[in-house]
């Protein structure tokens, strides 16, 4: 048997790039991987694509591609419009690309379109498949139900320590046009790139362990570019915020921003700002209906004192009529048996007393000075009083002795 003729590795290379080159199926072709190990020299782009199985998450095809600094240039400017994100590793894409095969360098894409649109909507996708499986497992409205504070005015903050929007925030919370006093404490977190989930979950950590110190939670960042906040479309930090024991504000981004951290948090506002506003508003509404709860207590109390004194003066003005009423009453009741034993309990009343005041009359006249003269005693008195001692008595004075039947008017001419 007659071999071949052998060829050059590079003839049969050249061979393999002229087959690829003039093959139609081959050139600006559709395709849709995962971008990898992207980066910019000199311009041009280079990157990997790559597919994964979608159950073990292992590579399953793999293809070097370039995108030339003409192309790039363009083709980036319309991603970041359209997604509002750079065109990075870790990306769905839709790219329309030409196989090249260069003798040294092998296989490769030359990529010279794409289409963003196919990138957003597997952002949408994910989020969507996140949702599902948050409401699959009962947990999507859980931080939602939980009671809000009368007055949350203990705030933990998980933001970046010098990020834009947590001084928008706390100048918005401290400067509230009713002067309401807050308590905000910063638990610092990266808030951008592959880190912010991990780093975010566990500053929820620190505050759970120290849930009885806050009233709620607030999660907050400036506005960014739609790639800037991917990292806020992570599952593991939804579950987390979904199951958090207090209520949580999400504000994050600028109003048009969605992410997946919207769907589980208690209250979800446009901006940081938003966020402080709606605090001073919930706390001011408080303080409002305490002012409306006491402006209703004086009123219930005035009204019932007025009524209440109302009735006190007509009680006052019917009290006389309703005693002679009484009195009148009393008198119509009263009847011949009542009045006979009325005048038999006034007569032995009289009685007693009238044998009682003869008792004391002839105790006084046994007693009396006329009684004890007519026994025999005699009253001597000088200049009017009763005589008791002789050494009261001096020659010459006159002295007056009252007997039962008269007296006796006698000068003392010795006194012995």
């Amino acid at each position: 048997m007659t071999r071949p003729e052998p060829v050059t590795l590079l003839e049969l290379n050249r061979r393999l790039a002229a087959v690829v080159a003039s093959t139609p199926g081959l050139q600006q072709v559709w395709t849709v991987a995962e971008t990898s190990d992207v980066r910019i020299a000199g311009g041009h782009c280079y990157l990997e694509l790559i597919q994964k199985d979608p159950d073990t998450g292992t590579a399953v095809a793999r293809a070097r591609a370039t995108i030339w600094r003409s192309t790039y240039e363009r083709l980036a400017r319309r991603f970041r419009a359209a997604t509002g994100a750079d065109f990075a590793s870790g990306i769905k894409v839709m790219v329309r690309a030409t196989v090249n095969f260069h003798p040294v360098y092998g296989f490769s894409l030359n990529i010279d379109d794409l289409d963003p649109e196919y990138t957003l909507g597997d952002l949408l996708r994910r989020r969507r498949e996140m949702i599902a499986r948050l409401t699959a497992e009962g947990i999507i409205g859980r931080n939602r139900a939980l009671p809000w504070p009368a007055v949350p005015w203990r705030v933990a903050v998980v933001s970046s320590r010098g990020a834009a929007g947590y001084g928008d925030f706390i100048h918005q919370l401290f400067t509230n046009p009713r002067r309401l006093r807050f308590s905000a404490e910063l638990f610092p977190a990266v808030m951008q790139g592959a880190d912010a989930a991990p780093s975010i979950v566990a500053a929820l950590e620190a505050v759970a362990a120290r849930r009885g110190d806050f009233d709620c939670v607030v999660i907050i960042r400036g506005g960014g570019a739609t790639g800037d906040l991917a990292s806020f479309d992570d599952y593991t930090l939804a579950a987390r915020i979904a199951l958090f024991p207090l209520p949580v504000i999400i504000g994050i981004g600028h109003e048009r921003d969605i992410t997946l951290l919207d769907y589980v948090a208690a209250m979800r506002v446009k901006t940081p700002t938003a966020a402080a506003e709606w605090l001073a508003a919930r706390v001011g509404a408080a303080l409002d209906r305490v002012a409306d709860t006491g402006a209703e207590i004086l009123r219930l109390a005035a009204e019932r004192t007025a009524r209440e004194a109302m009735r006190l003066e007509a009680a006052r003005a019917e009290l006389p009529l309703l005693a002679r009423g009484i009195v009148l009453d009393r008198a119509r009741r009263v009847g011949p048996d009542t009045v006979a034993s009325l005048e038999q309990c006034i007569t032995a009343m009289l009685t007693r007393h009238t044998d009682a005041l003869r008792a004391a009359g002839h105790l006084i006249d046994a007693l009396s000075p006329e009684a004890t003269l007519r026994r025999g005693f005699s009253v001597t008195r000088i200049d009017g009083r009763a005589l008791t001692s002789a050494a009261d008595v001096a020659p010459g004075a006159r002295l007056v002795t009252t007997l039962a039947d008269g007296t006796i008017t006698s000068t003392v001419q010795d006194q012995s």
